[in-house]
């Protein structure tokens, strides 16, 4: 309790009337997130709640407690940042309508639970309306007709592989994907979104995350790297295969990566037959 009593001073919690027992919960909430399927030492939670933007989190806290003064001072302070980045996203006032909505649901204050203080307040809430304004254009999208059998771009069936063990494969190359991914950044994790699932170009995603074309590349390439070592790490480490199975697991998705969603893998949408979405956590 010595390390959540001085993390609670040092997010000055107490000025929102924030117990040291309600920040030490907020406080695992984040670091279970973070370690998700491993135990960390001491020295490792002690590093990542330090990095955290505590000030921010004990605010969250707050809000999520329906604090009036907490509540009064995230308005103040955030909704005319928030207005600006969705008028960046969209000039038209779609994404304000989208910001507006997304107030909503975070005065209902359970949204809050899903702020984990990685990023500071104000990119999380970017990054949410960024989020919701892709889901509102995926949902249009969705609407659209699918093309006539006839018609050039409709879509070819798949012949199905001979491999036997592509199956086993799959499989494995799903689970680590999406462990992999969850392990990205929010910001990564939009900037995948966005390319993959929404087909968006990088002219359109630049200005969903306000940076220009050739940074939007370089950092879609470094979480695509990112990405691939961490799923060939936990081939090796938690399936136990060996460097030619994860040759071929690799292989069995280039081969056909339409079984993979990316949607689904990102944890953006569940795998069912309305395919709705689910909150995605973009702490």
């Amino acid at each position: 309790m010595e390390d959540v009593a001085r993390w609670h001073r040092e997010a000055g919690a107490e000025r929102w009337g924030v117990t040291p027992e309600t920040f030490a919960e907020a406080l695992a909430r984040s670091t279970t997130k973070a370690f998700a399927g491993r135990t960390p030492s001491a020295a490792e939670i002690d590093r990542y709640q330090q990095s955290l933007h505590l000030a921010d989190l004990a605010l969250a806290c707050a809000c999520m407690q329906g604090h009036d003064a907490a509540w009064d001072h995230f308005v103040a302070e955030f909704r005319p940042a928030l207005y600006r980045a969705a008028d960046a996203i969209d000039r038209s006032g779609a994404a304000r309508e989208v910001a507006d909505a997304l107030y909503g649901e975070l005065y209902s204050k359970s949204l809050f639970r899903y702020f984990h203080g990685r990023s500071s307040l104000a990119t999380w809430l970017r990054s949410l309306v960024s989020q919701r304004y892709v889901d509102r254009i995926r949902e249009t999208r969705r609407l659209d007709p699918l093309p006539e059998e006839s018609s050039p771009d409709a879509m070819v069936a798949r012949t199905a592989s001979a491999n036997p063990d592509r199956a086993r494969f799959v499989s494995a190359m799903q689970a680590v994907l999406v462990a992999a991914l969850a392990a990205l950044e929010p910001r990564d994790r939009l900037r995948l979104r966005c390319y993959y699932a929404q087909e968006m170009t990088l002219a359109q995603l630049g200005r969903v995350t306000r940076e220009s074309e050739a940074t939007v590349s370089r950092q879609l390439a470094r979480a695509r790297k990112t990405v691939r070592a961490d799923a060939e790490r936990r081939l090796r480490e938690e399936h136990r295969f060996t460097s030619d199975e994860i040759a071929e697991c690799f292989s069995s998705i280039s081969e056909d990566a339409g079984t993979l969603d990316v949607g689904v893998l990102l944890g953006e949408r569940k795998e069912s037959a309305d395919d709705r979405s689910k909150p995605e956590d973009v702490s």
